[in-house]
């Protein structure tokens, strides 16, 4: 299901700890840590575009042309 789906990435995201040290993690761990890094910085670059989107909108609706 989607919830699960989103359950499991906020799950891995949440392990992630910025400049920890790699040494520990093994090949295919940071494969995964890297594939989940892309699919978060996925999910945020489309929420900034709607967002622009959004903004761009109401730019283009308050001026004064």
């Amino acid at each position: 299901m989607a919830g699960e789906d989103d359950e499991e990435r906020a799950k891995r995201i949440s392990q992630i700890v910025i400049g920890e040290d790699l040494s520990e993690l093994s090949v295919d761990e940071l494969t995964e840590r890297i594939d989940t890094l892309k699919q978060e910085i996925a999910r945020i670059e489309t929420a900034m575009g709607a967002k622009q989107s959004h903004l761009s909108a109401a730019e283009a609706l308050f001026s004064k042309s």
